[in-house]
């Protein structure tokens, strides 16, 4: 598909577009050339997704998700090629294409959204050329394409199309961006949409957003979308089938219900239980993963491909491949590539064959308080402004808990860890202390002791190491650093780290380029780890890793808690995480905390209407399993606020949706006592919140 085309091809036809499915697959396999040697990356998938409708494609980084898309679109890197199969768009072979034809595909048949919207955009120019780029390339004039730009930026629900289009990318927020990608991609009215990870780094009530968006457009547009995520409850919402890739193949695909209701591959059954369910925390059970990983691309050639990973496995899955075994389900067939796919629902829970760990105490006001932060707040001078970043936040951390902060992006969660961390200095009036002893507001004038007592784990783990350097080297560096170990002390230590952290000594040579994303936590974990600390920070620690990695993740983080007694502030957009591992929750808006109690307290209600809110723009697989369906999302009004020119009186009362009038917008409310150490600042009481919520739901 990469090579040179025949001679002579016809145009792309897009009158040919309603007459077939938006897009067919039919036995792909694509290969890249490393080393000298080509490795099958996808082998035999056929798929097809009808005009109109919403397929989703799931599984681990490396099972080559992206790599079908690249395909589709024929933009595979050059060490890339398709040895065989058929890729049809509207009916329309893609390989039978020239230059021109497929230039003509990419600009009115097909569009793409990426991960990372900030990287698909142009930083040099505005936003109003950009978009019009989109449509110029559809043979739009120039002053014609103007004009369609701020009709499509209204119909992605910007609500002042003139500003943004003013706009350079960097002076609009993530889900603003996400919002100009999609229009982009709208602006030829293509027949298939493809979305990468469209919504990872986006907070809860801005995903929602985003989500909404894209159904609504389905739905105005007739356009079919191919939704590629590691997300399962975000497929579960917005698609009508799946199909779950595995090392390259088609394991299983289905309508999403009948496939996330009773999944007839083991490897979806792993997937489906590595996510922390609705009621569960670390107290209640461990989260079930999936052992082993990936096998490497082509090595794998006999019997089944999860054969090494699978509890159903015999002498027959290592010698003979499953052929694609379809059954009727519900709504429609289902077809999976398993011997066994009719016990596969009734495999025993990972989680069950590890002994149960003893759980943390249930009253955690009798531990000793580790960090203590009083009057705290943060003032930044930027330009001729002033933004108030966090306003007057006092909180306090007992020994072994883990606080969860949530909040939309820009609520001054990462800045209020970075104070805690002594990275940023507060404004005068703020206390800090550690274990009871005062602790310097910058980190430069902190001891010793204090410094590796105060530890952080981010969220990307590559700009946190440096590929240079060993494995070894790294956590050994940390070790002199932290815990001023030399020769077969630090040796020792070292050894007894990795095990702790699970990670085999074979890495401990390897470079951080040579290891998964989860190895690489592990290792950033492993060296937060090495001077003993007395609280860690974790930002956003899982966000960017497949939910198997992840549940091992937050099952190491816990057990270390466990064995260790560290404290954790925990920082997620992912409220089904933040649940499992928190022991208290605190909601923030514009640097406030609006809400702080137990995490069942604060999940159960009654919630501030921020926080309730926030749950409700929540994608849940109960829902998408037919189950007990979440409660209607309430919808936020406008955008966040700036800090900098913060609303009077309670300074959520500019977007909440049970504001009650002047009072909110006149006075600041004080925190109401909700029970058991839970607090809320509404003006609206507590038992009223509490009966309007049970009426909402």
């Amino acid at each position: 598909m990469n090579g040179p085309p025949p001679a002579a091809f016809p145009a792309f036809d897009v009158s040919k577009r309603d007459r077939a499915d938006a897009l067919t697959i039919v036995g792909l396999t694509v290969a890249y050339r490393t080393r000298g040697r080509e490795r099958d990356v996808l082998q035999d998938i056929t798929l097809r997704v009808r005009r109109g409708e919403a397929y989703g494609l799931v599984g681990e980084s490396g099972c080559g998700k992206s790599t079908a898309a690249l395909a589709v679109l024929r933009y595979l890197p050059r060490n890339g090629r398709v040895k065989a199969g058929r890729i049809s768009i509207g009916g329309q072979d893609i390989a039978a294409l020239d230059a021109d034809a497929l230039r003509e595909m990419r600009a009115n048949a097909v569009s793409m959204v990426y991960q990372d919207p900030g990287r698909a955009l142009n930083p040099s120019l505005t936003i109003a050329r950009q978009v019009s780029e989109a449509f110029e390339a559809s043979g739009a004039s120039a002053a014609h394409a103007l004009e369609r730009t701020a009709d499509i930026l209204r119909r992605v629900r910007i609500a002042s199309p003139a500003r943004v289009m003013e706009s350079y990318p960097h002076q609009l927020s993530g889900g603003m961006q996400q919002r100009v990608v999609i229009a982009m991609a709208l602006a030829c009215n293509p027949e298939l949409l493809i979305l990468d990870e469209p919504t990872t780094g986006l907070d809860a009530t801005v995903e929602a957003e985003v989500l909404d968006l894209i159904a609504q457009l389905r739905a105005e547009l007739g356009t079919a979308v191919l939704f590629i995520s590691h997300n399962l409850a975000v497929i579960g919402r917005m698609c009508d089938r799946v199909g779950v890739l595995y090392a390259g193949k088609l394991v299983e695909e289905g309508a999403t219900r009948d496939v996330f209701a009773r999944p007839r591959h083991p490897y979806t059954v792993g997937l489906l239980r590595c996510l922390p369910s609705t009621g569960r925390s670390k107290d209640t059970g461990r989260l079930d993963t999936i052992p082993g990983s990936l096998p490497l691309p082509g090595t794998v050639t006999q019997g089944c491909i999860y054969a090494e990973r699978c509890k159903l496995a015999d002498e027959r899955c290592l010698r003979d491949a499953p052929p694609p075994y379809r059954v009727a389900s519900a709504n429609g067939d289902q077809m999976a590539r398993c011997h066994y796919h009719e016990r596969a629902i009734d495999l025993p829970h990972a989680s069950s064959e590890v002994p149960a760990q003893p759980a943390q105490p249930a009253d955690l006001a009798r531990a000793p308080v580790a960090l203590r932060a009083q009057n705290v707040s943060k003032t930044f001078h930027v330009g001729n402004e002033f933004v108030r970043a966090v306003h007057d936040v006092s909180l306090e951390l007992a020994q072994g808990e883990t606080l969860g902060l949530v909040g939309e992006s820009g609520s001054g969660k990462t800045t209020l860890a970075k104070l805690l961390l002594g990275l940023v200095s507060p404004d005068e009036g703020a206390t800090l202390e550690l274990d009871g002893a005062s602790l310097a507001s910058r980190v430069t004038r902190r001891n010793g002791a204090q410094v590796k007592s105060l530890q952080i784990v981010f969220q990307n783990p590559d700009s946190a190491l440096n590929r240079a350097h060993s494995v070894r080297r790294l956590i050994a560096r940390s070790l002199s650093k932290l815990a001023a170990l030399r020769g077969a002390a630090k040796e020792a230590r070292l050894q007894s780290l990795a095990e702790s952290v699970r990670l085999p000594e074979r890495y401990l040579a390897s470079r951080t380029r040579q290891l998964s994303g989860g190895l690489k936590q592990r290792v950033a974990i492993a060296r937060a780890f090495a001077g003993d600390p007395r609280v860690v920070v974790c930002d956003e620690p899982t966000s960017a890793l497949d939910v198997s990695v992840q549940a091992a993740i937050l099952n190491l983080l816990a057990d270390l808690q466990r064995e260790r007694g560290v404290s954790y502030v925990f920082i997620s957009h992912d409220l089904h995480v933040v649940r499992y591992l928190s022991d208290r929750i605190a909601v923030l808006y514009l640097g406030r905390i609006m809400e702080i109690g137990r995490a069942a307290e604060v999940f159960g209600g009654p919630q501030h209407p921020y926080t309730e809110a926030l749950l409700s723009s929540v994608p849940s697989l109960d829902a998408a399993n037919g189950g007990a369906a979440a409660s209607e999302r309430i919808r936020l009004s406008g955008e966040l606020p700036s800090a900098a020119h913060p609303p009077s009186g309670c300074v959520f009362n500019t977007r909440c949706p049970r504001k009650l009038g002047a009072i909110c917008e006149e006075r600041e409310p004080p925190f109401a006592d909700a029970g058991d150490g839970h607090r809320i600042r509404c003006h609206i009481p507590v038992q009223e919140l509490r009966t309007l919520q049970l009426v909402q739901t």
